[in-house]
């Protein structure tokens, strides 16, 4: 079965295209050559202020030299005048990517960067529409430029106009996604993660309407695709259960704001703050710089502490014991303010010790203090109120007890024959 029907090579027009791509080869490599030869000349003739090594120097010179040859070159061959419509277009293509690169690089010589590049297009598409005498050659060429793959047939007309839109359709849609953005960062009552999850959404929405768009423009067959729906649907429902699961969580997560970035969270063992919530997993870095990623839906199912959801604001409470022969009133004084000289701890609520038990070693208390960093750290401050406690107790007499044992020793009377041997 035939799936490709392209003439042979015996055909007239194949001939005469096969010539013209030859001749317009044969024209560019000659004008290499001229150019190569002609350009030392001219530059030992007309140096330029820099010795003729900057841009508009001897590379300028030579690419304008090589154009400008291969464009008379292929005007020259244009006189044979070709029937064959194949090798009007190959002939008009060459002439118009010469005038269009000669075209360029004049512009860069002159200076005009920026516009170097839509006159080199706009020259190329002027010289083609010339050559041809009009587009209505240019599209029957294309048209007729085809092959045929089964049942369909594929022009070049065809893959250009698929290529135009689809240049024009995501243009589109990123103009309309830029709009919407803007649009909505200027909504108030939204944070910016909130912001970011709607324009996400929003991007991906009119990423599928546009594909749609561009289908049904394009003429394409969805009825070939049944097949691979069917097994894309199979494949999302087991293999990739979880992907999808971890992803919903994501957006539920950034839709209720109950877990956001820069939230302090204890998650089992792990404690730290939310550094982004991914597609598939939550960044949390904790206080040893290490960054554990947990997935979304983990964080959707477990019970999850999280330190900063309604208020920054973090209680530490602290155990310390205290003799029972000290002054208790005392200890609790330098307690307070041991707490209130650590820089970390909040004066509003202020400080506060609490008398728990009575122990078996000494007085137990609980000193409770506020902090509104917890993503600092909260050992570090238990580590600098603790030992100020510290300091201050061994300037005023003040013990903490060790642990304390009273062993008793029982003697038990002995036995007649212990006795009578004894």
């Amino acid at each position: 079965m035939e799936f490709f029907l392209l003439p042979g090579l015996g055909d007239r027009a194949v001939q005469q295209a096969l010539a013209v791509a030859l001749i317009s080869l044969a024209s560019f490599a000659l004008a290499e050559l001229i150019a190569r030869r002609l350009t030392p000349p001219l530059i030992a003739r007309w140096p330029s202020p820099d010795n003729g090594q900057s841009a508009q120097g001897t590379p300028g010179i030579c690419a304008l030299l090589r154009w400008a040859v291969a464009l008379m070159l292929l005007v020259a061959a244009s006189m044979i005048g070709f029937e064959a419509l194949a090798a009007q277009l190959i002939l008009s293509a060459a002439m118009g990517s010469a005038a269009g690169l000669f075209v360029h690089r004049l512009a860069r010589t002159a200076g005009a960067g920026p516009l170097a590049i839509p006159l080199g297009i706009t020259a190329f598409t002027g010289t083609v529409v010339g050559a041809l005498q009009g587009l209505e050659p240019l599209l029957a060429g294309l048209n007729a430029a085809s092959v045929s793959v089964g049942s369909r047939q594929i022009s070049l007309l065809g893959v250009l106009n698929g290529v135009v839109v689809i240049a024009l359709l995501f243009m589109g849609t990123r103009i309309a996604i830029r709009l919407i953005g803007r649009s909505i960062d200027q909504v108030g009552g939204l944070d910016r993660y909130q912001r970011v999850l709607i324009q996400k959404l929003v991007a991906v929405a009119f990423v599928v309407i546009a594909a749609l768009m561009g289908i049904d423009l394009l003429g394409i067959d969805l009825t070939a695709l049944a097949v691979f729906s069917g097994a894309f649907g199979l494949a999302v429902g087991f293999g990739l259960q979880k992907t999808f699961g971890n992803l919903l969580s994501g957006l539920i997560l950034l839709m209720d704001r109950s877990v956001k970035p820069g939230d302090v969270i204890v998650v089992g063992d792990t404690f730290g703050w939310v550094n982004k919530i991914g597609v598939r997993a939550v960044s949390v870095v904790t206080r040893d710089g290490k960054e554990h990623l947990i997935p979304n839906e983990l964080l959707m199912t477990e019970r999850v502490e999280n330190w900063s959801f309604s208020s920054r604001d973090v209680r530490i409470r602290m155990p310390l014991a205290v003799a029972y022969d000290s002054d208790l009133e005392l200890a609790e004084r330098l307690m307070i303010q041991a707490a209130t000289e650590c820089p970390r701890v909040l004066s509003t609520p202020q400080p506060n010790v609490w008398l728990r038990s009575f122990g078996e070693r000494g007085v137990e208390y609980d000193i409770l203090v506020w902090i509104s960093d917890p993503e600092q750290g909260v050992g570090n401050v238990q580590s600098d109120i603790l030992g100020r406690i510290w300091r201050l107790f061994r300037d005023h007499n003040v013990e903490i007890p060790l642990p304390q044992r009273d062993i008793h020793i029982k003697s038990w009377p002995l036995r007649g024959r212990d006795r009578s041997t004894g």
